[in-house]
């Protein structure tokens, strides 16, 4: 996969926030890191498109997006449906968790990912 140019103030908010993950990015990155569910190499805090996404496997183009309340509200919802059309547009699946779904149900996120990404392999 070839990647587009990443700008240097891009690049490093994305090594800033991969320092600074939330609680729930934190719980779903050890679920996902080093290739733990079912071999799926995922990257975390990653640019792609023009944006930063949570996490992405870019093998399937699958984006994953840990959203806390505030991403309820407008204009932070409005910004979100924009962006995920965008990444859709460019071939990305995009799926979005709740912080409390990470927090309190990661085995039915972890499967609902392998869902989708099964659901795209046939």
């Amino acid at each position: 996969m070839t990647h587009a140019p990443v700008p240097p103030q891009r690049r490093a908010n994305a090594k800033r926030m991969r320092k600074a993950l939330t609680e729930a990015e934190l719980k779903l990155w050890n679920e996902l890191r080093a290739h733990r569910l079912m071999g799926l190499g995922f990257r975390r805090q990653v640019p792609v498109a023009g944006f930063i996404v949570d996490f992405a496997c870019p093998h399937h183009r699958l984006i994953v997006e840990i959203d806390g309340s505030q991403h309820a509200r407008e204009p932070n919802a409005e910004y979100d449906d924009a962006r995920t059309r965008r990444l859709e547009a460019d071939h990305w699946t995009v799926l979005r968790f709740w912080n409390d779904d990470v927090l309190r149900d990661i085995d039915n996120v972890c499967l609902h990912i392998l869902t989708i990404l099964g659901k795209h392999r046939s």
